[in-house]
C-alpha cells in the first residue's frame, strides 16, 4: 500500500516540476503578437476562404501586417470597402479590383440532358464522377449534387428545381471557393460587365454534343462568324467568347444565330456588385 502511494507522489512531483518548466519556458520564448494583426483581422469577413492565398483570415491579416509585399486588397469577399480599411490600418495603397462573380458553364438540366445511368451512390459530384464520369451523357456538364453550394462560405448558392445551382449575384463575393469545389470545372469566375457568355462546356462533336444536351453548343461556328468583333473562336468543338472584346460590343448578333441558344446575355447583374 505504502509502495502505490509513493509511486503516485512521485508521478504527481515529475509531472508538477515538468508543468512547471514548460511554463517558464512558455514565458521566456514567447513571442509578442502585433496588436494590428487582431485589427486586420477584425475588419476581415472571416469566411475564410482563402481566396486572398492565404490559409484563412488571421494568415492574410498576419501576412498583410508584417509583410511590405503582400497588398492589402487580397480580401476578394471584402472587395472595396475591406480593402480601404486594410490600407488605411497598414499604411499601404488598395489598387482597385474588379469584382467577379462566379457562373456556370451549363445549361444540362434535367429535361435537356440525357442520363446515362441511374446513379444510387454518395450524393456527391466528386464520388459520382468516379463511376464512368458521371450519371448524366454528357461527361461535360454540371453533375447535380451541389458540392459548390455546401463550399460557398456565404450562401450564395443554392440547387434549383431544373438540376442546376443557382448563383445569387447579389451575395457572391466571387472568392472562387466553389470553383475549386467543381470536379468539373464547369464554374468560373466573370466579370460584371461581359455582356455574352457560352453556356456549355461540352468537347463532344456537334451530333453528338446535341443527342446528350439540347442546350448544348454543337460547334456550328455561325456565333464566331455573325460575331463583327472577332471576339469568338471554337477551340476544340466549343465556342469561346474572348471577354476583353465581347465588353465593347453593344449588339451581340451571337445570339441571334445560335441555334441552341448556347449562347446567352448575362443579364440580372446589379451595378451594386460592382463598387461594393
Amino acid at each position: 500500500m505504502n509502495t502505490a502511494i509513493d509511486i503516485i507522489l512521485v508521478l504527481v512531483g515529475v509531472g508538477a516540476f515538468f508543468g512547471l518548466v514548460l511554463a517558464l519556458a512558455d514565458k521566456k520564448f514567447a513571442m509578442e503578437v502585433n496588436p494590428l494583426i487582431n485589427e486586420v483581422e477584425e475588419v476581415l469577413p472571416k469566411g475564410q476562404c482563402g481566396a486572398c492565398g492565404f490559409a484563412g483570415c488571421a494568415k492574410y491579416a498576419e501576412a498583410v501586417v508584417e509583410n511590405d509585399e503582400v497588398p492589402p486588397n487580397l480580401c476578394v469577399p471584402g472587395k472595396a470597402a475591406v480593402a480601404a480599411k486594410v490600407a488605411e490600418l497598414t499604411g499601404k495603397k488598395a489598387e482597385a479590383a474588379e469584382p467577379k462573380y462566379a457562373h456556370l458553364k451549363c445549361r444540362g438540366t434535367k429535361t435537356a440532358a440525357a442520363m446515362a445511368a441511374n446513379y444510387q451512390g454518395v450524393p456527391d459530384c466528386a464520388a459520382a464522377k468516379l463511376i464512368q464520369g458521371g450519371p448524366k451523357g454528357c461527361k461535360f456538364g454540371c453533375i447535380g449534387f451541389g458540392n459548390c453550394v455546401r463550399a460557398c462560405p456565404f450562401g450564395a448558392l443554392s440547387m434549383g428545381e431544373d438540376g442546376l445551382p443557382i448563383v445569387d449575384k447579389d451575395i457572391c463575393t466571387g472568392c472562387g471557393k466553389c470553383v475549386s469545389t467543381c470536379p468539373q470545372a464547369i464554374l468560373t469566375l466573370q466579370t460584371f460587365d461581359a455582356p455574352v457568355q457560352v453556356e456549355c462546356s461540352s468537347h463532344d462533336k456537334g451530333p453528338a454534343a446535341r443527342k446528350l444536351c439540347k442546350n448544348a453548343c454543337i460547334g456550328c461556328g455561325l456565333c464566331m462568324r455573325s460575331c463583327t468583333h472577332g471576339a469568338i473562336k471554337l477551340e476544340n468543338n466549343l465556342a469561346v467568347v474572348d471577354q476583353s472584346i465581347c465588353k465593347t460590343c453593344d449588339d451581340p448578333t451571337c445570339l441571334a444565330k445560335c441555334p441552341t441558344k448556347a449562347i446567352e446575355a448575362m443579364t440580372g447583374v446589379k451595378k451594386t456588385q460592382q463598387t461594393a
